[in-house]
């Protein structure tokens, strides 16, 4: 981990999590058609369970929807028209090993993974839909899914807790644990966010697989501003013992981010 001459780009606070909640909605909140947290009304395909009314059958309607009651007694077929529902949910799941304890610009990688989450979790939040959270480093911790800023506020609140251990112990288990937790923690077809960097991904490349069959996932990787832009010249490196000069060049990731898509994950770079 490299020091930086800034404190707050080191450790999380609750508050700078918090602050990143929009105050004015950019829409109207809808009210939740079913008790299931994270429903909410959308013109997608399929029906949710509500009835909204009974009409007279229109060529292109779905003959599985005949009302038979309606039916038989016009005489004309009628079907059950019912309010369509989604589901507006999301996992957040932050890499807090030691691979993204680094920085060598205003913050490490894990704080801003945890910002990066915190934003995608209250616009999330903001519409109605429902948040979880997982966080892998010193150990596993995992918070389940929840709607309105409550359970936002407490996901925030596990993001800085658990990145405060992983300072104190960073820990360097692959992914892959933590993309079958994943799994039984998000619902089926649901969103899962990572927010962590490319060679954090190595060795959990089958279990990225088998989640991206059955979530949609978004590997948000977290890019330095070393990565992006070397220092240019020749710099002298050691690891204590030994020491020798050499050149920094920005890395080709462009097969690697490929891989990763043929995997069925969704990949965006996180430039700082």
């Amino acid at each position: 981990m490299v020091a930086l001459p800034d404190a707050a780009g080191i450790r999380l606070t609750a508050a700078e999590l918090l602050a990143l909640r929009d105050p004015v909605p950019t829409r109207q909140r809808h009210r939740p058609m079913t008790r299931r947290a994270g429903a909410v009304p959308a013109r997608t395909p399929g029906a949710g369970m509500d009835l909204r009314e009974i009409r007279a059958y229109v060529a292109g309607d779905d003959p599985r929807r005949l009302d038979p009651a309606a039916t038989a007694r016009t005489g004309h077929p009628h079907i059950r028209s019912l309010h369509e529902d989604r589901d507006d949910t999301i996992l957040l799941l932050a890499d807090f090993r030691a691979p993204m304890l680094w920085g060598t610009g205003a913050a490490l990688r894990s704080v801003r993974a945890a910002r990066h989450l915190a934003q995608a979790g209250w616009r999330v939040a903001g519409r109605g839909g429902s948040v979880a959270a997982l966080t892998t480093g010193a150990r596993l911790a995992e918070i389940g899914g929840g709607s309105g800023d409550g359970p936002m506020a407490a996901v925030c609140q596990m993001l800085t807790r658990q990145h405060e251990h992983a300072l104190s112990a960073p820990g360097h288990a692959p992914l892959a644990e933590a993309f079958a937790r994943a799994m039984r923690l998000s619902l089926s077809g649901g969103r899962v966010l990572v927010a962590t960097c490319l060679e954090g991904v190595r060795g959990a490349e089958t279990a990225l697989a088998i989640l991206a069959r059955r979530r949609s996932v978004t590997l948000a990787l977290m890019l330095d501003e070393t990565e992006m832009q070397p220092p240019p010249g020749p710099l002298a490196v050691s690891d204590g013992h030994r020491s020798r000069i050499a050149r920094l060049s920005a890395p080709d990731t462009s097969a690697d981010l490929a891989r990763l898509r043929a995997l069925g994950a969704t990949v965006t770079e996180v430039r700082p």
